[in-house]
C-alpha cells in the first residue's frame, strides 16, 4: 500500500522548470503544432482582408468605427485595423518560425546519422516481408553474392555486403527533399518578413500636364512596413506630359483596350530624360518599380463665389465605375464666400439619353458630359484632419434648391452654370489622370527563390522511390526481398525479377 501511494506521489508531482521547459519545447516543435500554427496564420489574416487597414485607408478605418459605435472601438482596441503590424499577429508568426526551425533541426541530424550509416542488416526471416522471392541455383555463393551486388549498385542502390547475403538500400534523396521543403518554408518567411517591414507600396493620381515628386505627402495611400523610414524613398520626379488611350471601335469587342501609354518626363540625380510608361512595362527608379495601374478622366471646371471671385480652378478626378467609364466624383470649394460650395455628380464620356435612360455607350471621350447636383453651407474652419477628396461630407452642407425643386444640371465643355443665389461653375474642358504606383519589395527574390527551391524539394520527396532490398543464399537457393518505404510506389515486383535473374544468370522464380 505504501508503495503504491508513493508512486502516485511521483505520478501526480508538478513538473519542475527544465522539466516543463522541454515539454513545452517538444509540443512547440512538433510537427502537429507547426500546422495548427500555419492555420492560425491563415485565420489570423482573414480580417485583414475584410476590414479597411489603417496603414491603407485610414479614412475607411474611421468611417467604418463610426458607422459601428458598438463593435468599432472594440475592434480597434484588438488591433483588427492593422492586423499585420498587431502583436497577436507577431506573435503567431515568430511561433511558427520557431516551431518550423525546432521540427527541421532535429530531422536534419537524423538524416546526416543515416547518410553515415551503412543500409541496415539482413533480417533472419526474410519471408515475412510484404515482397518475397526465392529461385534455386547452382552456382557458388560467393558468385551470387557479387552478381547481385554489381545488379543493385547499377540501380542506384547503396550496398552492403555481409558473408551470405546482401542488404541494399536506396532513396535517400527522399527524405533530402522533404528537408529541402521545409527549410525553404523558413526562408520564404524570412524574406516575407524581410519584405513586410522594410517595404512600401503607394498609389498616386496624376493628372495629364501636372508631376509627382516620391516624398510622403505626394502619395493617395501608402502602405509601409514596420521598420520602413522616408529615406528609403528613391528621388525622383516624374512629370506626366500625355496619356494615350485608344479602344476598339469595331464591332467585335467595342470599347476593349487597345492602348494604354504614359508619355513621361522623369528628372532623377539632377538629369531629366523622356520616358514611357505601359501595362506591365513599368520606369525603375533605384531599388523602386513605377507602375501604370488606372487611368481615367478630370473634368477642367471654374467655380465662382456669390461675390463673383474664382474660388476653385482645374481638374478634378473622377473615379470610373465601369466599363464604358462613367465616373464618379466631387468638386468641392470650401473657401468660396459667403458660404462655401460643393458639388457632386457623374462625368459620362460617350452620353447617350434613350429608352434606357441616360448613359455612356463608350469608354472613350465622343461626347462628354458632366450631371451635377450642388451643396452650400457656411465656411468651415479647417481642423487639418485628413478627407476623402472623393466623397462628399454633407455635415453642415444643405442642396441647393430653386423654389421646391432641387439644383440639378448637365454641362458639355465651354458651358457654366449660374447657381440660384449667386455664383456659377462651368465646365472647361477635361484632362486623362493616370494612376501610378510605386513599389519597393526588398525580399520578393528571396521568396522567389525559395518557393522554387520549396517546389523542387516537394518534387523529390514525392518522385523519389525509398525501398529496401535484401538478398541472402542458402545452400542451392536464393532468398529475396524487398520492403517499399512509401505507400503508393509500384515497380519492385520488377525489381525483384530483375535482380533473381542477374545473381541467378537466369533461373526461374518461386
Amino acid at each position: 500500500m505504501t508503495q503504491v501511494t508513493a508512486e502516485a506521489a511521483t505520478e501526480a508531482a508538478p513538473l519542475r522548470g527544465g522539466e516543463l521547459g522541454r515539454f513545452l519545447w517538444t509540443q512547440l516543435t512538433s510537427m502537429r503544432t507547426a500546422l495548427v500554427l500555419l492555420f492560425a496564420l491563415a485565420l489570423a489574416a482573414i480580417p485583414g482582408s475584410l476590414l479597411p487597414q489603417r496603414p491603407v485607408s485610414p479614412i475607411r478605418v474611421k468611417d467604418w468605427i463610426t458607422d459601428n459605435p458598438l463593435v468599432g472601438p472594440a475592434f480597434d482596441a484588438v488591433g483588427l485595423f492593422d492586423v499585420y503590424a498587431s502583436p497577436w499577429f507577431a506573435a503567431i508568426y515568430l511561433l511558427l518560425f520557431i516551431s518550423l526551425i525546432g521540427c527541421i533541426i532535429p530531422r536534419i541530424g537524423v538524416y546526416v546519422r543515416a547518410l553515415n550509416a551503412p543500409p541496415p542488416l539482413t533480417p533472419k526471416r526474410l519471408q515475412r516481408m510484404p515482397d518475397y522471392r526465392t529461385a534455386s541455383t547452382a552456382e557458388p555463393a560467393q558468385s551470387v553474392l557479387q552478381a547481385a551486388e554489381q545488379q543493385l549498385r547499377s540501380c542506384g542502390f547503396r550496398v552492403r555486403r555481409l558473408e551470405d547475403s546482401v542488404s541494399a538500400e536506396r532513396g535517400y534523396t527522399r527524405e533530402l527533399g522533404n528537408l529541402v521543403f521545409h527549410v525553404s518554408l523558413v526562408v520564404m518567411l524570412i524574406g516575407l518578413a524581410w519584405a513586410s517591414l522594410l517595404g512600401y507600396k503607394g498609389n498616386t493620381i496624376v493628372v495629364e500636364g501636372q508631376a509627382f515628386s516620391n516624398t510622403l505627402t505626394q502619395y493617395d495611400d501608402l502602405t509601409t512596413g514596420a521598420a520602413f523610414a522616408p529615406e528609403q524613398l528613391d528621388r525622383f520626379t516624374i512629370w506626366v506630359d500625355q496619356f494615350d488611350v485608344k479602344f476598339e471601335t469595331g464591332p467585335v469587342q467595342r470599347g476593349a483596350a487597345r492602348l494604354f501609354l504614359a508619355k513621361v518626363r522623369v528628372a532623377e540625380a539632377g538629369e531629366t530624360r523622356p520616358g514611357v510608361i505601359e501595362v506591365n512595362n513599368p520606369l525603375i527608379f533605384g531599388s523602386s518599380t513605377v507602375h501604370l495601374v488606372g487611368h481615367g478622366y478630370a473634368p477642367v471646371v471654374t467655380v465662382r463665389d456669390g461675390a463673383g471671385d474664382v474660388a476653385f480652378s482645374g481638374p478634378v478626378p473622377f473615379l470610373p465605375q465601369d466599363g464604358n467609364f462613367t465616373s464618379l466624383g466631387v468638386i468641392k470649394a470650401p473657401d468660396a464666400r459667403p458660404s462655401r460650395l460643393a458639388f457632386e455628380g457623374s462625368f459620362l464620356p460617350a452620353t447617350v439619353t434613350d429608352e434606357l435612360g441616360t448613359r455612356s455607350v463608350f469608354p472613350d471621350a465622343v461626347n462628354p458630359e458632366l450631371f451635377l447636383t450642388a451643396w452650400t453651407g457656411p465656411p468651415r474652419e479647417e481642423t487639418g484632419a485628413p478627407e476623402n477628396v472623393y466623397s462628399l461630407d454633407k455635415a453642415g452642407l444643405v442642396q441647393l434648391t430653386e423654389g421646391e425643386k432641387k439644383v440639378a444640371f448637365r454641362l458639355k465643355p465651354g458651358e457654366s452654370f449660374d447657381l440660384p443665389g449667386g455664383g456659377s461653375i462651368s465646365f472647361d474642358s477635361w484632362k486623362r489622370w493616370t494612376k501610378l504606383q510605386v513599389g519597393h519589395t526588398p525580399g520578393l527574390w528571396l521568396v522567389l527563390v525559395s518557393v522554387l527551391v520549396a517546389v523542387t524539394g516537394l518534387c523529390l520527396s514525392l518522385f523519389i522511390r525509398p525501398r529496401r532490398i535484401w538478398l541472402r543464399v542458402v545452400g542451392d537457393r536464393v532468398e529475396v526481398a524487398g520492403l517499399e518505404r512509401a505507400e503508393g510506389r509500384g515497380g519492385m515486383d520488377d525489381e525483384l525479377n530483375e535482380l533473381i535473374e542477374a545473381a541467378t544468370a537466369g533461373k526461374g522464380t518461386t
